[in-house]
């Protein structure tokens, strides 16, 4: 009698054990089954963005790229659980064929809107900032007080930026004989160009004037009333609704919790956020 109970609670905790194990197998796999749905539902979006903008896109002295675009989009990257966002580095002039490509999903470089963007590309609706152009030219430059005063001078721009297309037009329409040359990198770049006398002036921004030169001696100054005062959006593919309408709500809360305003004076120096 004793042996038959012996082997009867052998048998029973045998069972139990195998039911545990069998019960924990069961919820391991469907955990992992749960943890691979999950990940499957994330996408990855490649960020176009470059490393030449002061304050907005660069890398900085320990070799992290950072700026006003770059840390928002992962303040936006914090707020869409459904995608994960990766930068994708270049040249400003080879962004917009990479976007066209499918190489990159979006681009964060300061894209102000223009028509032949516009008949490409999808621009998000809530703007993150404002875009004053001014001329810029030399501190020891007392000859140039505005954009009428560039007749016959050269003036140095990025190919592709929007200050190239607005000073080719305004070329164009008033017949103002500015010499337009575009910038390369090394010794002929827009700094050393502009500091060196071999070009006249610049189109671009106080804050990256103010960032030249305090970071390396640029030796700059803006001139004259804002040329262009535009909305900056993020810039996307035709095919991308979805992720537009994304990033927007997120945009827009941000706004609210005033944490675009708050990195527009960390990196730009001021709250470009206002004229909206």
């Amino acid at each position: 009698m004793k042996k038959t109970l012996v082997i009867f609670m052998t048998l029973l905790l045998v069972l139990v054990v195998g039911a545990c194990s069998s019960q924990e197998t069961k919820t391991t796999s469907k955990a992992s089954s749960e943890t691979a749905k999950g990940e499957s539902k994330v996408q990855k979006i490649i960020v176009g963005t470059g490393t030449q903008f002061p304050n907005v896109c660069f890398i900085d002295k320990d070799g992290k790229l950072t700026g006003y675009d770059v840390e928002l989009v992962r303040k936006i990257d914090e707020k869409l659980p459904e995608y994960e966002f990766e930068f994708k580095t270049m040249e400003f002039s080879n962004l917009l064929l990479s976007l066209e490509t499918n190489k990159i999903d979006f681009i964060a470089h300061q894209m102000e809107v223009n028509e032949e963007r516009q008949k490409k590309f999808l621009f998000n609706e809530e703007p993150y900032n404002v875009f004053p152009l001014h001329v810029t030219i030399n501190k020891n430059n007392n000859d140039i007080h505005s954009i009428k005063d560039l007749k016959g001078k050269k003036a140095i721009v990025s190919a592709t930026s929007n200050s190239a297309v607005f000073l080719e037009k305004y070329n164009k329409e008033n017949n103002a004989g500015i010499e337009i040359v575009y910038a390369g990198n090394g010794p002929d770049s827009t700094i050393n160009q502009i500091k060196t006398g071999r070009a006249d002036a610049t189109i671009t921004t106080p804050f990256s004037v103010d960032f030249n030169n305090d970071a390396v001696d640029a030796q700059q100054k803006v001139v004259g009333e804002p040329l262009l005062n535009s909305k900056v959006y993020f810039l996307l593919r035709k095919d991308e609704p979805p992720l537009q309408k994304r990033i927007d709500k997120a945009i827009v809360e941000l706004k609210k919790e005033g944490v675009v305003s708050e990195l527009s004076k960390k990196w730009l120096g001021a709250d470009y956020t206002v004229n909206f």
